[in-house]
Protein backbone atom coordinates (compact mmCIF):
# COMPACT_ATOMS: atom_id res chain seq x y z
CA UNK A 1 0.00 0.00 0.00
CA UNK A 2 2.57 1.99 0.88
CA UNK A 3 4.79 1.69 -2.34
CA UNK A 4 1.25 2.52 -4.38
CA UNK A 5 1.38 5.78 -2.64
CA UNK A 6 4.72 6.75 -3.69
CA UNK A 7 3.88 6.69 -6.85
CA UNK A 8 1.41 8.76 -6.29
CA UNK A 9 2.91 11.64 -4.04
CA UNK A 10 6.28 12.39 -3.12
CA UNK A 11 5.07 12.65 0.91
CA UNK A 12 2.60 9.79 0.58
CA UNK A 13 0.53 9.82 3.50
CA UNK A 14 -0.23 6.52 5.43
CA UNK A 15 -3.31 4.77 6.85
CA UNK A 16 -3.55 6.35 9.96
CA UNK A 17 -3.12 9.81 8.52
CA UNK A 18 -5.14 9.66 5.82
CA UNK A 19 -8.01 9.05 8.16
CA UNK A 20 -6.62 12.59 10.00
CA UNK A 21 -6.61 14.33 6.27
CA UNK A 22 -10.61 13.32 6.02
CA UNK A 23 -11.53 15.29 8.76
CA UNK A 24 -9.45 18.36 7.81
CA UNK A 25 -11.35 21.36 5.94
CA UNK A 26 -8.21 22.35 4.40
CA UNK A 27 -7.90 22.35 0.60
CA UNK A 28 -4.43 21.31 0.64
CA UNK A 29 -5.03 18.30 3.07
CA UNK A 30 -8.41 17.58 0.79
CA UNK A 31 -6.27 17.18 -2.17
CA UNK A 32 -3.64 15.18 -0.27
CA UNK A 33 -6.35 12.66 0.86
CA UNK A 34 -7.66 13.03 -3.27
CA UNK A 35 -3.95 12.04 -4.06
CA UNK A 36 -4.05 9.26 -0.91
CA UNK A 37 -7.97 7.46 -2.22
CA UNK A 38 -6.56 7.21 -5.76
CA UNK A 39 -3.34 5.62 -4.97
CA UNK A 40 -5.38 3.17 -2.54
CA UNK A 41 -8.09 2.15 -5.44
CA UNK A 42 -4.85 1.10 -7.47
CA UNK A 43 -3.17 -0.97 -4.49
CA UNK A 44 -3.76 -4.34 -3.43
CA UNK A 45 -7.07 -4.66 -2.46
CA UNK A 46 -7.22 -5.29 1.55
CA UNK A 47 -8.86 -8.11 2.84
CA UNK A 48 -12.20 -8.47 4.78
CA UNK A 49 -11.15 -8.76 8.55
CA UNK A 50 -7.92 -6.78 8.41
CA UNK A 51 -7.85 -3.94 9.98
CA UNK A 52 -6.63 -1.80 7.37
CA UNK A 53 -9.91 -2.57 5.57
CA UNK A 54 -11.64 -1.06 8.82
CA UNK A 55 -9.91 2.10 8.35
CA UNK A 56 -10.14 2.69 4.74
CA UNK A 57 -13.85 2.18 5.49
CA UNK A 58 -14.03 5.05 8.09
CA UNK A 59 -11.91 6.94 5.56
CA UNK A 60 -13.80 6.79 2.51
CA UNK A 61 -16.83 7.41 4.42
CA UNK A 62 -15.46 10.62 6.78
CA UNK A 63 -14.21 11.56 2.71
CA UNK A 64 -17.88 10.98 1.03
CA UNK A 65 -19.48 12.69 4.13
CA UNK A 66 -17.53 16.40 4.29
CA UNK A 67 -16.00 16.27 0.98
CA UNK A 68 -16.69 19.02 -1.83
CA UNK A 69 -18.83 17.58 -4.91
CA UNK A 70 -15.76 17.02 -7.34
CA UNK A 71 -13.86 15.38 -4.93
CA UNK A 72 -17.31 12.85 -4.32
CA UNK A 73 -17.49 12.32 -8.03
CA UNK A 74 -13.77 11.24 -7.85
CA UNK A 75 -14.28 8.71 -5.46
CA UNK A 76 -17.43 7.19 -7.21
CA UNK A 77 -15.59 7.27 -10.17
CA UNK A 78 -12.56 5.31 -8.19
CA UNK A 79 -14.35 2.77 -6.50
CA UNK A 80 -17.65 2.14 -9.46
CA UNK A 81 -16.49 -1.43 -9.62
CA UNK A 82 -13.89 -2.12 -6.71
CA UNK A 83 -15.84 -5.52 -5.65
CA UNK A 84 -13.59 -4.47 -2.06
CA UNK A 85 -15.01 -0.79 -1.33
CA UNK A 86 -17.08 -0.74 1.58
CA UNK A 87 -20.81 -1.54 0.65
CA UNK A 88 -22.18 1.37 2.89
CA UNK A 89 -19.93 4.05 0.85
CA UNK A 90 -21.01 2.58 -2.06
CA UNK A 91 -24.69 3.04 -0.81
CA UNK A 92 -24.30 6.94 0.41
CA UNK A 93 -22.32 7.35 -3.34
CA UNK A 94 -25.67 5.78 -5.24
CA UNK A 95 -27.96 7.83 -3.41
CA UNK A 96 -26.10 11.53 -3.89
CA UNK A 97 -26.71 13.65 -6.98
CA UNK A 98 -26.57 12.27 -9.92
CA UNK A 99 -23.50 12.80 -11.43
CA UNK A 100 -22.04 11.29 -8.64
CA UNK A 101 -24.42 8.50 -7.94
CA UNK A 102 -24.28 7.55 -11.87
CA UNK A 103 -21.09 5.74 -12.33
CA UNK A 104 -21.61 3.57 -9.16
CA UNK A 105 -25.45 2.66 -9.76
CA UNK A 106 -24.22 1.89 -13.56
CA UNK A 107 -21.33 -0.50 -12.13
CA UNK A 108 -20.81 -1.39 -8.86
CA UNK A 109 -21.06 -4.85 -7.98
CA UNK A 110 -21.93 -4.28 -4.54
CA UNK A 111 -25.46 -2.99 -5.45
CA UNK A 112 -28.32 -5.63 -4.80
CA UNK A 113 -31.72 -5.51 -5.29
CA UNK A 114 -32.33 -4.54 -2.30
CA UNK A 115 -30.37 -0.95 -2.80
CA UNK A 116 -31.79 -0.52 -6.47
CA UNK A 117 -35.07 -0.79 -5.37
CA UNK A 118 -34.64 1.54 -2.20
CA UNK A 119 -32.97 3.89 -5.45
CA UNK A 120 -36.28 3.30 -7.32
CA UNK A 121 -38.57 4.05 -4.69
CA UNK A 122 -36.12 7.53 -3.15
CA UNK A 123 -34.30 9.23 -5.79
CA UNK A 124 -34.76 11.23 -8.61
CA UNK A 125 -35.71 9.99 -12.48
CA UNK A 126 -32.06 10.44 -13.76
CA UNK A 127 -31.53 7.64 -10.91
CA UNK A 128 -34.21 5.49 -11.88
CA UNK A 129 -33.09 5.82 -15.13
CA UNK A 130 -29.54 4.46 -14.61
CA UNK A 131 -31.04 1.69 -12.34
CA UNK A 132 -33.36 0.43 -15.47
CA UNK A 133 -29.97 0.69 -17.55
CA UNK A 134 -27.78 -0.95 -15.55
CA UNK A 135 -26.65 -4.31 -17.35
CA UNK A 136 -27.94 -7.39 -16.21
CA UNK A 137 -30.93 -6.39 -13.22
CA UNK A 138 -32.68 -8.90 -12.08
CA UNK A 139 -36.70 -9.48 -12.67
CA UNK A 140 -37.39 -8.15 -9.38
CA UNK A 141 -36.03 -5.01 -10.36
CA UNK A 142 -37.51 -4.76 -13.62
CA UNK A 143 -41.30 -5.43 -12.50
CA UNK A 144 -40.82 -3.11 -9.85
CA UNK A 145 -39.94 -0.51 -12.46
CA UNK A 146 -43.12 -1.69 -14.82
CA UNK A 147 -45.33 -1.16 -11.78
CA UNK A 148 -44.56 2.32 -11.27
CA UNK A 149 -45.06 3.10 -14.79
CA UNK A 150 -42.54 6.00 -15.06
CA UNK A 151 -41.88 6.50 -19.13
CA UNK A 152 -38.40 7.24 -19.18
CA UNK A 153 -38.09 4.68 -16.93
CA UNK A 154 -39.63 2.26 -18.91
CA UNK A 155 -38.20 3.47 -21.82
CA UNK A 156 -35.16 2.75 -20.53
CA UNK A 157 -35.75 -0.66 -19.31
CA UNK A 158 -37.07 -1.82 -22.73
CA UNK A 159 -33.52 -0.84 -24.39
CA UNK A 160 -31.68 -2.56 -21.74
CA UNK A 161 -31.49 -6.09 -24.01
CA UNK A 162 -29.84 -7.34 -20.77
CA UNK A 163 -32.26 -6.85 -17.90
CA UNK A 164 -34.28 -9.80 -16.79
CA UNK A 165 -37.38 -9.34 -18.43
CA UNK A 166 -39.49 -12.46 -19.24
CA UNK A 167 -42.11 -12.73 -21.81
CA UNK A 168 -45.32 -10.90 -19.33
CA UNK A 169 -42.78 -8.17 -18.68
CA UNK A 170 -42.45 -7.84 -22.48
CA UNK A 171 -46.23 -7.74 -22.94
CA UNK A 172 -46.76 -5.17 -20.02
CA UNK A 173 -43.93 -3.17 -22.30
CA UNK A 174 -45.91 -3.56 -25.48
CA UNK A 175 -49.07 -2.79 -24.14
CA UNK A 176 -47.88 0.31 -22.49
CA UNK A 177 -46.62 1.44 -25.77
CA UNK A 178 -49.96 2.41 -26.89
CA UNK A 179 -49.49 5.49 -24.57
CA UNK A 180 -45.70 6.01 -25.29
CA UNK A 181 -44.42 6.36 -28.29
CA UNK A 182 -40.70 6.20 -26.74
CA UNK A 183 -41.10 2.26 -26.28
CA UNK A 184 -41.88 1.52 -29.74
CA UNK A 185 -38.28 1.29 -31.61
CA UNK A 186 -36.56 -0.26 -28.99
CA UNK A 187 -39.16 -2.97 -28.39
CA UNK A 188 -38.99 -3.92 -32.23
CA UNK A 189 -35.12 -4.60 -31.51
CA UNK A 190 -35.72 -6.55 -28.03
CA UNK A 191 -34.44 -9.94 -27.90
CA UNK A 192 -37.04 -11.09 -26.15
CA UNK A 193 -40.35 -10.23 -28.45
CA UNK A 194 -42.41 -13.14 -30.23
CA UNK A 195 -44.36 -13.16 -32.80
CA UNK A 196 -47.68 -12.82 -31.24
CA UNK A 197 -46.08 -9.79 -29.24
CA UNK A 198 -45.05 -8.05 -32.38
CA UNK A 199 -48.21 -8.54 -34.38
CA UNK A 200 -49.78 -6.33 -31.13
CA UNK A 201 -47.01 -3.94 -31.60
CA UNK A 202 -47.43 -3.32 -34.93
CA UNK A 203 -50.56 -1.84 -34.56
CA UNK A 204 -48.97 1.29 -32.76
CA UNK A 205 -45.75 1.84 -34.94
CA UNK A 206 -45.39 4.03 -37.45
CA UNK A 207 -43.87 2.93 -40.94
CA UNK A 208 -40.34 2.28 -41.02
CA UNK A 209 -40.89 0.35 -37.79
CA UNK A 210 -43.99 -1.86 -39.47
CA UNK A 211 -41.00 -3.23 -41.68
CA UNK A 212 -38.39 -3.91 -39.14
CA UNK A 213 -40.91 -5.84 -37.26
CA UNK A 214 -42.43 -7.71 -40.57
CA UNK A 215 -38.97 -8.44 -41.45
CA UNK A 216 -37.70 -9.96 -38.04
CA UNK A 217 -41.08 -11.39 -37.04
CA UNK A 218 -43.97 -13.54 -39.25
CA UNK A 219 -46.31 -10.56 -38.86
CA UNK A 220 -48.88 -10.70 -42.14
CA UNK A 221 -48.20 -7.09 -42.94
CA UNK A 222 -50.90 -6.32 -45.35
CA UNK A 223 -53.71 -7.99 -43.62
CA UNK A 224 -52.79 -6.65 -40.84
CA UNK A 225 -52.39 -2.93 -42.25
CA UNK A 226 -56.23 -3.22 -43.61
CA UNK A 227 -57.73 -4.44 -40.62
CA UNK A 228 -55.73 -1.66 -38.85
CA UNK A 229 -57.25 1.52 -41.09
CA UNK A 230 -60.71 -0.35 -41.07
CA UNK A 231 -60.94 -0.28 -37.45
CA UNK A 232 -59.70 3.76 -37.14
CA UNK A 233 -62.60 4.52 -39.89
CA UNK A 234 -65.20 2.68 -38.50
CA UNK A 235 -64.14 3.79 -34.94
CA UNK A 236 -64.44 7.91 -36.61
CA UNK A 237 -67.20 6.60 -38.76
CA UNK A 238 -69.30 5.78 -35.04
CA UNK A 239 -68.13 9.04 -33.63
CA UNK A 240 -68.68 11.31 -36.69
CA UNK A 241 -65.57 12.88 -36.94
CA UNK A 242 -62.62 12.78 -39.87
CA UNK A 243 -59.57 10.33 -38.58
CA UNK A 244 -56.76 12.08 -37.01
CA UNK A 245 -52.84 11.72 -37.89
CA UNK A 246 -51.00 9.21 -35.39
CA UNK A 247 -49.71 11.96 -32.96
CA UNK A 248 -46.24 9.99 -32.68
CA UNK A 249 -46.05 8.26 -36.83
CA UNK A 250 -42.07 8.60 -36.29
CA UNK A 251 -41.01 8.63 -32.23
CA UNK A 252 -37.23 9.27 -33.57
CA UNK A 253 -38.04 12.10 -35.40
CA UNK A 254 -40.31 13.84 -33.19
CA UNK A 255 -37.55 13.57 -30.49
CA UNK A 256 -35.31 14.90 -32.94
CA UNK A 257 -37.64 17.70 -33.73
CA UNK A 258 -38.31 18.18 -30.25
CA UNK A 259 -34.28 18.74 -28.97
CA UNK A 260 -33.77 21.37 -31.88
CA UNK A 261 -36.80 23.70 -30.55
CA UNK A 262 -35.20 23.10 -26.78
CA UNK A 263 -32.19 23.91 -28.41
CA UNK A 264 -32.42 26.72 -30.52
CA UNK A 265 -35.24 28.38 -28.02
CA UNK A 266 -32.47 27.75 -24.77
CA UNK A 267 -30.20 30.15 -27.14
CA UNK A 268 -32.53 32.78 -27.44
CA UNK A 269 -33.05 31.82 -31.26
CA UNK A 270 -36.59 30.54 -31.47
CA UNK A 271 -39.26 33.12 -33.21
CA UNK A 272 -42.83 33.42 -34.30
CA UNK A 273 -41.13 33.45 -37.78
CA UNK A 274 -40.11 29.92 -37.26
CA UNK A 275 -43.47 28.27 -37.08
CA UNK A 276 -44.33 30.22 -40.51
CA UNK A 277 -40.84 28.64 -41.79
CA UNK A 278 -41.59 25.25 -40.32
CA UNK A 279 -45.43 24.99 -41.54
CA UNK A 280 -43.40 26.00 -45.09
CA UNK A 281 -41.59 23.63 -45.30
CA UNK A 282 -44.53 20.68 -44.46
CA UNK A 283 -42.83 19.88 -40.78
CA UNK A 284 -46.30 19.98 -38.80
CA UNK A 285 -44.48 18.16 -35.96
CA UNK A 286 -41.72 20.45 -35.66
CA UNK A 287 -44.53 23.43 -36.27
CA UNK A 288 -46.01 22.16 -33.13
CA UNK A 289 -43.07 21.47 -31.14
CA UNK A 290 -42.07 24.97 -31.80
CA UNK A 291 -45.38 26.53 -30.89
CA UNK A 292 -45.36 24.77 -28.05
CA UNK A 293 -42.00 25.86 -26.61
CA UNK A 294 -43.06 29.55 -27.51
CA UNK A 295 -46.14 29.34 -25.60
CA UNK A 296 -45.52 27.13 -22.85
CA UNK A 297 -48.03 25.26 -23.69
CA UNK A 298 -47.92 21.53 -23.20
CA UNK A 299 -47.68 19.96 -26.59
CA UNK A 300 -50.70 17.44 -26.08
CA UNK A 301 -52.62 20.02 -25.81
CA UNK A 302 -51.34 22.01 -29.23
CA UNK A 303 -51.89 18.70 -31.19
CA UNK A 304 -55.43 18.48 -29.91
CA UNK A 305 -56.20 22.05 -31.23
CA UNK A 306 -54.14 21.20 -34.55
CA UNK A 307 -56.45 17.80 -34.73
CA UNK A 308 -59.91 19.45 -33.24
CA UNK A 309 -62.86 20.41 -34.75
CA UNK A 310 -62.53 23.92 -35.05
CA UNK A 311 -59.88 26.33 -35.63
CA UNK A 312 -60.16 28.68 -32.51
CA UNK A 313 -58.25 26.65 -30.07
CA UNK A 314 -54.91 27.00 -32.80
CA UNK A 315 -56.23 30.72 -33.35
CA UNK A 316 -55.40 31.55 -29.98
CA UNK A 317 -52.35 29.81 -29.48
CA UNK A 318 -50.86 31.49 -32.30
CA UNK A 319 -52.20 34.86 -31.30
CA UNK A 320 -50.45 34.17 -27.99
CA UNK A 321 -46.95 33.95 -29.49
CA UNK A 322 -47.27 36.82 -31.60
CA UNK A 323 -48.74 35.44 -34.94
CA UNK A 324 -50.40 38.52 -37.01
CA UNK A 325 -54.22 37.85 -37.57
CA UNK A 326 -53.60 38.21 -41.04
CA UNK A 327 -50.95 35.26 -41.18
CA UNK A 328 -53.19 32.86 -39.63
CA UNK A 329 -55.47 31.94 -42.39
CA UNK A 330 -52.33 30.67 -45.01
CA UNK A 331 -50.63 28.75 -41.67
CA UNK A 332 -53.81 27.36 -41.15
CA UNK A 333 -54.54 25.91 -44.96
CA UNK A 334 -50.84 24.65 -44.31
CA UNK A 335 -51.77 22.86 -41.37
CA UNK A 336 -54.86 21.65 -43.04
CA UNK A 337 -52.66 20.00 -46.13
CA UNK A 338 -51.12 18.65 -44.02
CA UNK A 339 -53.37 16.95 -40.79
CA UNK A 340 -56.04 15.78 -43.28
CA UNK A 341 -58.13 18.64 -42.93
CA UNK A 342 -57.97 19.20 -39.81
CA UNK A 343 -58.78 21.29 -37.63
CA UNK A 344 -62.28 20.82 -39.03
CA UNK A 345 -64.94 24.05 -38.83
CA UNK A 346 -64.91 27.17 -40.40
CA UNK A 347 -62.82 30.00 -39.80
CA UNK A 348 -64.77 32.80 -38.29
CA UNK A 349 -64.01 36.37 -37.90
CA UNK A 350 -62.62 36.63 -34.13
CA UNK A 351 -61.81 39.81 -32.16
CA UNK A 352 -59.36 37.83 -29.44
CA UNK A 353 -56.40 39.03 -32.55
CA UNK A 354 -57.09 42.49 -31.01
CA UNK A 355 -56.29 41.37 -27.23
CA UNK A 356 -52.53 41.06 -26.10
CA UNK A 357 -50.71 37.61 -26.59
CA UNK A 358 -51.27 37.14 -22.75
CA UNK A 359 -54.83 37.49 -22.84
CA UNK A 360 -55.03 35.12 -25.71
CA UNK A 361 -52.97 32.50 -23.80
CA UNK A 362 -55.24 32.49 -21.27
CA UNK A 363 -58.11 32.28 -23.25
CA UNK A 364 -56.21 29.45 -25.09
CA UNK A 365 -55.67 27.79 -21.95
CA UNK A 366 -59.47 27.77 -20.79
CA UNK A 367 -60.33 26.54 -24.29
CA UNK A 368 -58.29 22.99 -23.39
CA UNK A 369 -59.57 22.82 -20.09
CA UNK A 370 -62.91 22.97 -21.28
Amino acid sequence: MATALTRNSASAPGAADLLTLARSRDVGDQQRLLRGVAALCEAAPPQAGDPAHQILGEIFLTLAEKAERDIRRTLAECLAKAEWAPPALINTLALDEIEIARPVIAGSPLLKDQELLKILVECTIEHQIEVARRPRISGRVADAILDAGEPAVMTALAANRTAEIGESGVRRLVEASQRIAALRAPLVRHPAMNDQLAQQLYAWVGHALRQALSERFSVDAPSLDSAIDEAVRAAYVRKGEAPALSLEDDPARDEMERRLVAKMDAAGQLRPGYLIRAIREGRLSLFEHALSALGGFPLSQVRASVRGDSPEPLRLACAAVGIDRAVFPAILEEVRKLSGGLPGGELRKARFMERSGESAARAFRASRAA
